[in-house]
C-alpha cells in the first residue's frame, strides 16, 4: 500500500486531479493521472498496483484511506475533495442513485394495490413507509423518511 509521504511525492493535486511531479515510463512531469474504467472510476497504476483516483485523493489529503469513501454528488469522476467523504459501506449505499423503474429512490409500483409504495432502507433491511394513491406522495414521504434516517448521506429523487 502507497504511503501519504510517498503519493504526495509522486504526485500534486490541483482541483481532483492528481498531477505527475516526476517522469516515469508511463507519464511525465505535468501529466494528469488517471483514466475511465467501466464502472466510471478513474483508475490508475502506482508502484505497480492500480487505485481509483479518489481513494488516492483521499490519502492525498488525509493520510489514509478508509474502508469506504463516498462521492458526495454521486459522480463517480468527482474527485475534489470537497466531494469526497469517509463513509461506512450501508452510508455510501444510502447515497446511491434510484434504481426501478419509478426513478425514484425507495418508491415502487405495487400491481396488487394498485399504489406506489414507499420504502426505505436501514440495516440493510427495508423499512415500509406506507402506500400512496400518486407517486409525488410517495416519494415525498420516502424523502422525508430518508433524511430522518440517512442525515447527510440522503440522497434525494435523482
Amino acid at each position: 500500500m502507497i504511503t501519504q509521504v510517498e503519493l504526495r511525492n509522486l504526485f500534486d493535486y490541483v482541483d481532483g486531479r492528481l498531477v505527475a511531479k516526476t517522469n516515469s515510463k508511463s507519464r511525465k512531469i505535468g501529466d494528469v493521472v488517471g483514466s475511465l474504467n467501466s464502472n466510471g472510476y478513474l483508475v490508475a497504476s502506482v508502484k505497480s498496483k492500480i487505485y481509483r483516483i479518489h481513494r488516492l485523493v483521499f490519502l492525498w489529503h488525509y493520510g489514509f484511506m478508509p474502508e469506504q469513501i463516498d462521492h458526495i454528488n454521486g459522480i463517480r469522476s468527482d474527485n475534489r475533495i470537497k466531494n469526497l467523504r469517509k463513509a461506512t459501506s450501508a452510508q455510501n449505499n444510502q447515497n446511491r442513485k434510484p434504481i426501478g423503474s419509478s426513478g425514484i429512490k425507495g418508491v415502487v409500483w405495487h400491481k396488487k394495490s394498485s399504489k406506489w409504495v414507499a420504502s426505505v432502507c436501514i440495516n440493510r433491511k427495508s423499512v415500509h413507509i406506507g402506500s400512496f394513491a400518486n407517486k409525488e406522495d410517495a416519494a415525498q414521504a420516502a424523502t422525508k423518511a430518508r433524511k430522518e434516517l440517512h442525515g447527510e448521506f440522503a440522497r434525494g429523487e435523482a
